[in-house]
């Protein structure tokens, strides 16, 4: 009878493919990106032999402590003038309104650099990481350049984000004025 069984488990070349591919799984499981060409590494990563003493970076006050209580502090300043924001009536001040946009960019800064320094890394891509690096900081001028005509030529960016939030009380105020001119005629 275990004869029997043994020999239908192997006669079937599905399960014979299965039991075989189950074992013999050699697929990558690391992130890449596909269109990004990746410099040849050595086996295991290892850079000279296996018994060297580790070499630690240069301590860099910008990539440390300096680089974590900056992005505290962006994080703490834009919670107060986007609730600030919300709650007044008014438009916010310039000042105010420039501060506001110009946390939320050094934030959005940090956050993109930590990303490129953690999947597109140097080792990894070689020249590929310092062109993402460029154009992060071309980004960035840019936008600096963004929000300053945006400060100077419209109503800033809490006043954009309002008039789109009262987008929809104008269409209503405009159907109650139809109504009422439509009952006086």
């Amino acid at each position: 009878m275990l004869l029997y069984r043994r020999n239908l488990l192997l006669g079937n070349r599905f399960a014979q493919a299965a039991i075989s591919r189950g074992f013999h799984s050699t697929a990558k499981r690391s992130f890449t990106i596909p269109f990004l060409p990746i410099l040849p590494q050595k086996p295991g990563g290892v850079i000279g032999t296996p018994n060297e003493a580790y070499k630690s970076p240069r301590p860099n006050k910008l990539e440390g402590s300096f680089h974590w209580w900056l992005e505290k502090a962006f994080a703490v300043t834009s919670f107060p003038l986007a609730t600030a924001a919300l709650f007044t009536t008014g438009p916010l001040s310039t000042t105010c309104d420039s501060i506001f946009c110009l946390g939320l960019l050094g934030y959005y800064y940090m956050e993109f650099h930590s990303c490129i320094t953690d999947y597109i890394s140097s080792r990894v891509y070689g020249k590929i990481h310092n062109y993402a690096m460029y154009l992060l900081g071309a980004g960035t001028f840019v936008s600096l350049f963004g929000i300053y005509k945006l400060e100077s030529e419209t109503g800033g960016f809490v006043g954009i984000v309002k008039k789109l939030w009262a987008f929809p009380s104008i269409t209503s105020n405009k159907m109650e004025d139809e109504v009422t001119v439509t009952s006086e005629s």
